[in-house]
């Protein structure tokens, strides 16, 4: 029975740890590493273009909202 339940974790692609989800296989840090690409891209490119506080913050945190519950629904669908 031991050997069952190591298969059904090592088939997870994320663990969840203390209500976040980390990757716990390679389809989970291919699925991680972009999502960590987009915010520091999106970051970039608010720092890049100059925009004010308000605005940057405006742009962001929508951003990085939707992201984050994009990626939560993945992790939960794949855990």
């Amino acid at each position: 029975m031991k050997k069952t339940t190591k298969k059904v974790k090592s088939r997870k692609w994320f663990i969840q740890v203390r209500g976040s989800y980390l990757p716990n296989s390679a389809a989970g840090w291919l699925t991680y590493i972009p999502y960590v690409g987009y915010l520091l891209g999106s970051l970039i490119f608010v720092l890049k273009h100059g925009y004010g506080l308000g605005v940057g913050i405006l742009i962001l945190v929508p951003n990085w909202i939707a992201a984050v519950a994009v990626m939560n629904w993945i992790a939960v669908r794949n855990s």
